[in-house]
Order: structure tokens, then C-alpha cells, then sequence
């Protein structure tokens, strides 16, 4: 059984969440047979921090006593905004070491000053992602992705995505079947692949003030095979289409056609990762009519078509026809 040592840096300020969640990850995967992270926490001196929530979190170690770990976790939080010089200095001298170099949400700041990140594609928060671009511009900095792999050095954007993260590092270890038993004990998806967007629809778009455009946009959600052309829309929500799609934009930032385009996209997308359903019946269902101009969504959106989506991201083998 080859055991994997994990070391995750504390620090004040930082994110309970982007500590506990990876490590609950690891752990859960640890109760597997030959399966084995040994998970250690260390701070710059070894003292105890207060995390952004306030709770206290009393560290394993010292980082200058810990040995060089297999994978190297960098979580976030607000102690990155004025962080430790000392704290910076230890990272850019050890950064190179482990086999793997991880951040989670605005780690990715700390691992960008200590030029662990230069010359590399990395992503972040979405809210710190203009940080970290203007401040670092050695880092090609993409703030769609929920995570980010290049070569040994992985980012993820905030603190769920820090979990998606350390499932798919689990499923590189040691497989799916490990990975998606953790998941199902943790109540969360296996599958939501790196390259999702850190935005569903709703999240991209503002909610409308007007109840009748908030209710229009839980209709879509709810009912993407629906015809929802700007004139079924503006009929539910008894205005004129012109005066709808002028409405719709103007509250929610974005047209009614392509918040339409976003969610059903989406669906198909979720159907194609977690259902055996036929890529003509998910069609149907998401409202694109016909598998081609499904196809056309896909490729225009995501690059692929939906054969070649399911085949990268399904968590089971489905016939693609």
C-alpha cells in the first residue's frame, strides 16, 4: 500500500471550509483498504489560528519541522490579503518539493507571490481572479473553470470546489469507485469536472426584482424542454415580448436567449454526466429537438460534442447513441 502525505498550511484568516473539506475528502478515502493519506496541518511557528469564522485550529506542526509531503495544500481565506512575509518565503522555497502543489479558493495568492505559480495556468475565486491577474502577470490566470490542473500544480476556485478538487485527486490515486464512495458520503457530486464553470445560470444572471421575471426565470430553470421562445416567456410573465425581453435584459444582465441557451446546456450536461438516458431523448428533454442541434450547442459551447462529453465526464459507461 503506497501512502500519500498530505500537508495543509494554516494560517490567521484562514477558510475553515478550505481546510476541513479536502481533508474530509482524504480522510474518507483513507478508510478504504490500501488506500492511506496521512494528513498533517502545519502554521509558519507551529501557534494555533483563528480562522475567518473564528474558529480555532490548533496545528500538527511547525512548517520548518515538517517534512516534505507528497501533496502540498494551500487553502484560502482572508489571511491571504496581507499574508506572513515569512509564511510567503517558506512556500517559495518549498513549493518546488512536493509532487503536487495545491490551492484552494485565494491560496492561489500565496503560491502566486512566492512564484510558485509563473508560467502556469491557474484559476481562483472568481472574485479575486482580477487580483490575481493584475498582480501576478507571469500567471495565466482563467477564471471560468472550478479547477484547474497544469502539470503538479492544481487550483480550484471557492471552497466547494476545493472538494471537487481533492475527489478528483482521490480518483487519480485510486479510482473512481474510491472516489465515488467519499462523494456519496459527503452528499456531493463526483463528477463535476474541472472544466465547469465556476457560474451555473442562475449564478451568472442577477435575479430580477419583478416577482413575475423572477418567477420566468424559475420557470425556465425548471422546465428547459418547455417552449420558452420570448413570446411563450413574456405571456407568462403578461407582458408584450418587446417589453419582456427589454425588462428581462435590464434585470438580469443577460437576454432571455441566452439565459435559455445556459440552462439548457446545463441540464443536458447533467444528464449526459449522471444518466444512461440516450443522447436523442436528452435532446428532447433539454428542448433542443433533434441529437444535432444538441450538437451544435455543445460543440459551440464546450468544444465537443455530447458523445465526447459523456465519454470524458460520465460516471458510469453509457451507450452515447
Amino acid at each position: 500500500m503506497k501512502q500519500r502525505s498530505v500537508l495543509v498550511v494554516l494560517f490567521d484568516g484562514v477558510q475553515s471550509l478550505d481546510v476541513t473539506g479536502p481533508m474530509e475528502v482524504f480522510a474518507g478515502a483513507s478508510r478504504f483498504p490500501d488506500v492511506s493519506y496521512e494528513l498533517r496541518t502545519a502554521s509558519l511557528h507551529g501557534a494555533p489560528v483563528r480562522t475567518s469564522c473564528g474558529l480555532t485550529l490548533v496545528p500538527d506542526a511547525g512548517l520548518t519541522d515538517a517534512p516534505a509531503p507528497h501533496t502540498l495544500l494551500v487553502p484560502g481565506g482572508r489571511g491571504t490579503r496581507d499574508p506572513d512575509p515569512g509564511l510567503v518565503d517558506w512556500l517559495r522555497a518549498h513549493g518546488p518539493l512536493p509532487e503536487r502543489l495545491v490551492s484552494v479558493c485565494s491560496g492561489a495568492l500565496l503560491l502566486a507571490a512566492a512564484g510558485q505559480l509563473d508560467g502556469h495556468r491557474a484559476t481562483t475565486h472568481w472574485n479575486v481572479c482580477g487580483k490575481l491577474a493584475r498582480e501576478y502577470p507571469a500567471v495565466e490566470v482563467d477564471p471560468e473553470p472550478i479547477f484547474v490542473r497544469d502539470g503538479r500544480i492544481a487550483t480550484s476556485a471557492g471552497v466547494t470546489a476545493g472538494i471537487d478538487l481533492a475527489l478528483a485527486l482521490v480518483e487519480e490515486d485510486h479510482g473512481r469507485d474510491v472516489a465515488l464512495t467519499v462523494a456519496r458520503h459527503l452528499v456531493v457530486f463526483l463528477r463535476r469536472p474541472g472544466g465547469q464553470s465556476q457560474f451555473s445560470a442562475q449564478l451568472s444572471a442577477q435575479t430580477a426584482r419583478r416577482e413575475p421575471l423572477r418567477e420566468v426565470q424559475h420557470w425556465i430553470t425548471e422546465h428547459p424542454g418547455a417552449d420558452l421562445s420570448v413570446e411563450a416567456l413574456a405571456a407568462r410573465a403578461r407582458l408584450s415580448p418587446r417589453h419582456f425581453a427589454r425588462a428581462f435584459q435590464a434585470e438580469t444582465g443577460t437576454t432571455p436567449g441566452r439565459y435559455v441557451d445556459r440552462v439548457r446546456l446545463e441540464h443536458a450536461r447533467r444528464l449526459l454526466e449522471d444518466t444512461t438516458d440516450g443522447v436523442a431523448g436528452i435532446a428532447r428533454s433539454c428542448g433542443y429537438g433533434t441529437p444535432e442541434a444538441m450538437r451544435r450547442a455543445f460543440v459551440r459551447a464546450l468544444g465537443a460534442g455530447p458523445a465526447e462529453y459523456r465519454r470524458r465526464f460520465a460516471s458510469h459507461t453509457t451507450d452515447p447513441s
